[in-house]
């Protein structure tokens, strides 16, 4: 198991960029496919984006693809979320997640074994 924490959350307006970061603990994550989820107020958890092993595929939702950027640095255990041109319907608590699989195991929550305790993005109009 890894343990997982996310950073870099925080109160932006229309437009502004944030980057969030997760740091993984306990094992490294060299052979983990990492992702990105988010949950908004009243709403189901929903993928946002993720990458295979050593960053060479990567998948997005549609409504992020463009303006958002995963990447990793196994060196330093992280993986990070640079989000561009934010929105307001961007906002919502951000989980970092991760499954030892090399590739991207899918799009499903359920795909992914370790979770982060979130960090909350809210982007006001």
């Amino acid at each position: 198991q890894v343990q997982l924490v996310e950073s870099g959350g925080g109160l932006v307006q229309a437009g502004d960029s944030l980057r969030l970061s997760c740091l993984a603990s306990g094992r490294t994550i060299s052979n983990y496919a990492l992702g990105w989820f988010r949950q908004a107020p009243g709403k189901e958890r929903e993928f946002v984006a993720a990458i295979s092993w050593r960053g060479g595929s990567t998948v997005y939702t549609d409504s992020v693809k463009g303006r958002f950027t995963i990447s990793r640095d196994n060196g330093k255990n992280t993986v990070f979320l640079q989000m561009n041109s934010l929105k307001p319907e961007d906002t919502a608590v951000y989980y970092c997640a991760a499954k030892l699989l090399k590739v991207v195991p899918g799009t499903s929550p359920g795909q992914y074994d370790d979770w982060g305790q979130g960090t909350q993005v809210t982007v006001s109009s």
